[in-house]
């Protein structure tokens, strides 16, 4: 069988081997290798430049050895490794960077355009290998049931949605693949975690993963763990909130990315085929139209980032006017506060960014809520909660402490921090 041997950062010898090969080697794929994994956290944590592919591959070997681990069929396993391998290709250039402005723009995230290219509906330029779904027919894998497990038709398969009653669970149709690709402890996050923390620096991130492999079961079709897991289970939920907190949603990395959202906005005409870019493409596309755009890519290529002016924490929300208490955080939303507290400031939309980070994470990290995980006790299956008063706590704990923040040019803070302030807030109000 024809072969290659990887050497990952993080999980040592990764082998891969026929049709995985040929995947990897595709221009789908290849690409990822430009575009890094945590967008612009690199300028807060310089050793963050790892790239979506050593992602991706973290993934397929952990989808390998949780699939031995349960005693999975070749055919089911597969699919599996083939979903883990694949799950990123359809992320635009910076990763969840772009993210909200695409999906408002195009309606699909980056799970759709990923579904399209497994399926064969979309495919990159000048390629001179087979498709994505021809390579996987060839083994005898089913392009659609790899792209279901990207993202299941009618998104139901979360673990939390699991009805427990008087100890036992009533199911639907078997769901454990899909919650391997897509659950509180599946083999994406295991691994971001570990390879986020790994080049980060920070130790959040550190999990027990042997024991986490040990312990996940099958139990009625569904991914589940043993009680002798539950602990391993806290360490991953204890990781992942500090992880976001900490690294994930920093605030200087949040106001570097959302630059970069913004002079991206005037590319409209091109936000299809921007999923096709790579990081590097899409700096040299923003600097050739000059002007704010151009001035965007400086600013990021030597550090010179807008400053945040104004945060707005939830023991303010009582002082703001009605109508600011009753809006949403929709992309419209904020893209219209910015124009007025621009416009109060007469200065251009361009110097005023606000974020409203939590409509985002919903569309970029869903599962960050999800810690009721289901567990296995003596042939019968109970919530997490029943166990661990830590997974109650950590489903309160907020991810970030701010509900907004606004960002502008560092000569505009006090400007725009009073325009901001009048914006929000009655006379009586701070």
């Amino acid at each position: 069988m024809n072969y290659k041997t990887i050497q990952d950062t993080v999980h040592g010898s990764i082998r891969i081997y026929g049709t995985f090969l040929r995947l990897l080697e595709t221009p789908e794929m290849q690409r990822l290798q430009w575009i890094n994994q945590l967008g612009l956290t690199k300028l807060v944590f310089p050793g963050a430049n790892h790239t979506r592919l050593e992602h991706s591959l973290g993934a397929y070997r952990l989808a390998e050895r949780m699939s031995d681990s349960l005693g999975l069929s070749k055919e089911e396993k597969h699919t599996v490794m083939a979903a883990a391998l694949l799950h990123d290709i359809g992320h635009a250039p910076f990763s969840h960077t772009l993210e909200s402005i695409l999906a408002h723009e195009t309606e699909k995230d980056h799970m759709d355009i990923t579904m399209k290219l497994i399926e064969g509906e979309n495919e990159i330029e000048d390629r001179n290998c087979p498709t994505i779904p021809e390579i996987l027919e060839e083994d005898g894998i089913s392009p659609s049931d790899v792209a279901e497990l990207i993202k299941g038709k009618d998104e139901r398969a979360s673990l939390d949605d699991i009805n427990v009653h008087e100890g036992q669970a009533y199911f639907g149709d078997e769901k454990y693949l899909y919650h391997m690709i897509h659950g509180p402890m599946d083999v994406d996050q295991l691994d971001y975690l570990l390879r986020d923390s790994h080049y980060t620096g920070a130790a959040h991130g550190i999990i027990d993963l042997e024991r986490l492999l040990q312990t996940v079961e099958i139990h009625n079709g569904n991914l589940v763990v043993s009680k002798g897991g539950i602990s391993a289970v806290e360490g991953m939920l204890v990781a992942r909130g500090l992880m976001f907190s900490s690294v994930y949603l920093h605030k200087t990395a949040r106001i570097a990315e959302l630059m970069l959202a913004k002079a991206v906005v005037p590319l409209k005409d091109d936000f299809m085929y921007i999923y096709r870019m790579t990081d590097s493409e899409l700096l040299a596309t923003l600097r050739k139209q000059g002007g704010f755009q151009a001035e965007i890519v400086d600013r990021l290529k030597y550090r010179r980032l807008y400053k945040k002016c104004f945060t707005l924490v939830p023991d303010m929300l009582k002082d703001l006017k009605d109508q600011e208490r009753s809006a949403a955080g929709s992309l419209d939303s904020i893209r219209r506060m910015e124009r007025s507290i621009a416009s109060r400031a007469r200065v251009s939309d361009e110097k005023v960014i606000v974020d409203v980070p939590n409509e985002e994470l919903k569309l970029s990290e869903p599962r960050l809520d999800k810690t009721n995980i289901k567990v296995l006790d003596d042939g019968k299956l109970h919530d997490m909660f029943r166990y661990s008063p830590l997974c109650r706590a950590l489903q309160k704990r907020p991810s970030i402490s701010w509900i907004m923040m606004v960002s502008c040019p560092e000569g505009l803070k006090d400007t725009v921090r009073r325009c901001v302030q009048e914006e929000l807030f009655d006379d009586s109000g701070i």
